[in-house]
């Protein structure tokens, strides 16, 4: 057997909902053409039984004993292939089922982490969620019922073959009762489909907001809005429970079809046989062989109401594949140019400019001011921005990122060793920059020390130690400028003093920026712009921009004097 996931899962051809799903497929033609394979090989020996029963009854009305050993072997082959080809395809079923979730698993991921910051700005939680928690399934739902259908087809053209040569009447009925079937079923599928899209919709509105109230669960409940909260996801959640119940409307009238339906086919195909027998026009072995294919043709004819409604799920879950597939990065990677010499960074819209090897401070009226200029210093957001003298965007973006690093109090604690959390570049001093953020507390409370495991989102800490951990690993990864974005706002008054002491000298030599407004933090630092209408005001150090700056003094003590 292959391993899966696979090295790489190709590019995806995410141009339409019915042009990915013919691109998974097509990646794994070799193992779904087997499993076709199988799949038809399984149904034609069932489907082949009822003429060898329908023969060897024949040979007993007729007493030749040699024809009837014959018909039995060959049930007994029949039997054999069955066996084998039925666990073959279900093999095959499997291992494609599980192919295409990984797939779709590994390009979402890919892509996810191609659009970075972009992704949280144009999707939320609960559709990126909801593509890991049901749409692979459908989609491998989608992949594996091609198997089935495709042997269900076969089976059926078998099947009609074998009447028409035994009586065209009865095959004739058979070929024009199957397209009939699916003609009376195909209404049913788009309200089917319009719902089931409808319901993930919600479904993703739900997850994200739940994600939304486990982040914010201690503030909530700090602020006494848990409840208020309770009562939004409630009544959301009803929401998708009455979304699901019209989906189930649907699907249990869709499932009466493929009683019903079938059901009527094989009456009218008894009856006829029936009369047929009776006349003299086929034998009474024929009888018996068209009644158990009336019988039979059932569980062909459900599979292929039952791949019409996997693929139209398999549709709904491609399609909000293709949804995050589709999307670009708000930066796009076109630098070319080389390395830029470490120096000055620049932003010509607010006139900043950060000097290199020096510890500065941005103190803006507005947060939201200072946030964008961190974005547009990291190039997370465009702008009109240079480094040593080259433009931003005329570098390579992974050269951005290397040499500039915006840590603000959006990035994540993921789940595993905190020391693997810690440490992402290379051997570091770990201990200096735990002292240098106030974080040794936190790691000798814990059981294991460095080598803890912690939960996704470090949920056993409070959010001042996530954020005093955040800051560790930001200086771990020692850039040639880091940038923080509030970095100090969830301590306390004492923590944050001793954090802007120790920052300064952990940083030392190096190019730091640090977006904030408190007083503390401002004091250590070596320079201090004030943004002001997201222009820069002033610039000095904190107290002098405290005596000359009447601005800056009512942002920084918030209007006390």
């Amino acid at each position: 057997m292959r391993s899966l996931p696979v090295a790489d899962p190709g590019v995806p051809d995410s141009r339409g909902p019915v042009r990915y799903l013919y691109w998974v497929a097509r990646e794994q033609a070799a193992p779904l053409a087997g499993g076709v394979l199988f799949a038809v090989l399984w149904w034609l020996g069932q489907a082949l039984v009822p003429a060898v029963i329908g023969e060897a009854i024949d040979a007993l009305i007729g007493k030749d004993a040699r024809a009837l050993t014959m018909w039995s072997l060959v049930l007994l082959g029949l039997g054999c292939v069955q066996a084998f080809a039925g666990v073959m395809r279900h093999r095959m079923a499997v291992w494609n089922w599980l192919a295409a979730a990984y797939r779709t698993v590994q390009v979402t991921a890919r892509q996810a982490t191609r659009l970075g910051a972009t992704l949280p700005k144009r999707l939320s939680t609960g559709e990126v969620v909801s593509v890991g928690n049901s749409d692979i399934a459908h989609i491998g739902n989608a992949i594996d019922i091609l198997l089935r259908g495709g042997g269900a087809l076969v089976a059926i053209g078998a099947i009609g073959a074998i009447l028409i040569s035994t009586s065209p009447p009865l095959g004739l009925l058979v070929l024009a009762g199957v397209p009939l079937m699916a003609a009376a079923v195909g209404p049913l599928l788009r309200p089917l489909h319009r719902r089931q899209h409808e319901q993930r919709e919600l479904q993703g509105d739900l997850a994200t907001r739940a994600a939304d109230i486990v982040a914010g669960l201690r503030v909530l409940r700090g602020i006494g809005g848990e409840q208020v909260f309770a009562a939004r996801y409630r009544e959301e959640s009803q929401r998708v429970r009455r979304a699901g119940v019209r989906v189930a409307s649907v699907e249990s009238v869709l499932e009466g079809a493929q009683v019903l339906l079938p059901g009527l086919l094989i009456a009218a195909v008894t009856w006829l046989a029936a009369t047929f027998a009776m006349e003299g026009r086929i034998s009474g072995g024929d009888m018996v062989a068209f009644y158990v294919y009336a019988v039979f043709l059932i569980a062909p004819l459900r599979t292929l109401t039952e791949a019409a409604d996997k693929l139209t799920k398999g549709h709904v879950a491609a399609r909000r594949v293709v949804r995050i597939l589709s999307l670009e990065p708000e930066i796009a990677d076109t630098g070319t140019a080389a390395g830029a010499p470490s120096g000055a960074l620049a932003d010509a819209a607010s006139g900043v400019v950060v000097r290199p090897g020096v510890f500065t401070a941005i103190a803006a009226d507005l947060p939201g001011h200072a946030a964008a200029l961190a974005d547009r210093l990291g190039r997370y957001a465009d702008g009109e921005v240079t480094y040593g003298g080259v433009p931003l965007r005329d570098l390579p973006l992974a050269e951005v990122r290397r040499r500039v690093l915006v840590a603000d109090n959006d990035a994540r604690l993921f789940a595993g060793r905190l020391r693997d959390e810690l440490v992402t570049r290379g051997e570091a001093d770990v201990a200096k920059a735990l002292y240098a953020a106030c974080a040794e507390d936190i790691v000798e409370a814990l059981p294991g020390g460095l080598d803890a495991v912690v939960a996704e989102s470090g949920r056993e800490f409070s959010g001042g130690q996530r954020q005093r951990l955040r800051l560790a690993r930001a200086l771990l990864a020692d850039p040639e400028v880091l940038i923080l974005v509030e970095p100090t706002s969830a301590v306390d008054a004492h923590t944050e003093a001793r954090v802007a002491d120790r920052l300064a000298g952990a940083r030392a030599g190096r190019t730091t920026v640090v977006c904030t407004t408190s007083p503390l933090v401002l004091d250590r630092a070596d320079h201090v712009i004030y943004l002001e209408g997201g222009t820069a005001r002033a610039e000095g150090t904190h107290r002098e921009l405290l005596a000359a700056c009447p601005g800056y003094r009512a942002t920084v003590t918030r209007g006390e004097e």
